[in-house]
């Protein structure tokens, strides 16, 4: 029982350990996404070493650092939780109505195109934004048109794809490669009918991993890209997407820095998107950014549609008048701004050799 506790101590310290390193291949970044597991089987093993291990001090040694992992953990995750609820406001006269707004990767293979389409009808979002939808996906599609005039396509067979539609006026819109030529990003200027302007991001970064990118530049510049563009808007801002990423990892932190937003997650909860059919690996993946003149009334998760990730479902308000959440606002420190500017210049120079573009 020694070895056996101490090979799954060791493991999770040392998958605990791999993200303080600031390296960008997925054997570093990937354990940031298991942060919530970690923390789970910490609270298992630690108990279990107490009652089964015997005295060698080397083990005991593991179950301190196991401990103070351990708080660790509860101290970064504990901010996704309501006990870290964030004071909204607003209601001045500058006040808009409720938005509606649904983001999802519907997974390019996925071919229950009804149940993607009936939440839409079901919900009646003003804006919705799909990522991985190819040239399928824009013909299932289709049949939303009607009630949603204005739309942003970027179809692409490589899974990038990117779908944008609202109800809302559009006063610009355009489609965005930061880093790549077939690597997508949709920024929309919208109005709303009482005459507030606001500004949607739609963002899809290729994720780390052993099967996808074999590190996170592309990811990691093409979030910065949007950032700094972000950070120079005079408008209400709300980013949503995909972001391959979760929210407490070093270059999320470093995108909210940048772009000056507020994490929608902070006192609502993790709200895990990814895996929608293996709920021991979910992961909070599709993430959502908003200015501090964006209040959220409420994000959710929906049931799954098929994909292997959760729609998420968000409503809010805008209200240029109140900065009840300025401080909250996180801003780069010395030295960070070339920080960005070199994760920028080491994304656009990365090639992928595992995209397929056809």
């Amino acid at each position: 029982m020694d070895i056996v506790i101490s090979i799954i101590s060791g493991l999770l310290i040392l998958f605990s350990l791999l993200p303080f390193i600031q390296h960008q291949h997925w054997i570093f970044r990937v354990p940031e996404f298991l942060k919530f597991q970690i923390l789970v089987l910490q609270f298992f093993i630690i108990p279990a070493a107490f009652f089964f291990v015997s005295d060698h001090p080397w083990l005991w040694w593991l179950q301190v650092a196991q401990i103070t992992l351990l708080g660790y953990h509860v101290f970064i995750l504990m901010r996704y939780t309501k006990f870290w609820r964030t004071p909204q406001k607003g209601g001045s006269k500058q006040d808009s109505g409720s938005i509606k707004l649904i983001s999802c990767n519907i997974y390019q293979h996925n071919r229950e195109y009804d149940r993607f389409i009936q939440l839409i009808q079901d919900e009646q979002p003003d804006i919705f934004i799909t990522m991985e939808s190819n040239s399928d996906w824009e013909k299932a599609m289709r049949i939303l048109e009607k009630d949603y005039p204005n739309q942003m396509k970027v179809t692409l067979e490589n899974t990038y794809g990117m779908h944008f539609y609202t109800k809302l006026k559009v006063l610009d819109i355009k489609t965005h490669y930061f880093v790549a030529d077939d690597l997508p990003s949709i920024e929309a200027e919208l109005e709303t009918p009482d005459g507030q302007r606001f500004v949607f991001f739609g963002v899809h970064p290729p994720p780390p991993s052993p099967t996808e990118e074999e590190n996170s530049k592309e990811r990691d510049g093409d979030l910065l890209c949007v950032a700094k563009r972000v950070r120079k808007s005079t408008l209400p801002v709300i980013v949503a997407g995909d972001f391959n990423n979760v929210a407490w990892a070093n270059a999320s932190i470093l995108f909210r820095k940048t772009s000056e937003l507020l994490d929608a997650r902070i006192g609502r909860g993790i709200l895990s998107t990814f895996h929608a059919k293996y709920w021991l690996f979910r992961i909070p993946l599709d993430l959502l950014f908003h200015s501090p003149d964006i209040f959220i009334n409420k994000l959710f998760i929906y049931p799954a549609i098929g994909s292997d990730h959760f729609p998420v479902g968000c409503t809010f308000h805008i209200d240029t008048q109140s900065d009840v959440q300025e401080g909250e606002v996180k801003k780069l420190e010395h030295g960070e701004m070339e920080e960005v500017d070199d994760r920028i210049r080491e994304g656009k120079a990365e090639k992928s050799d595992n995209r397929d573009n056809t």
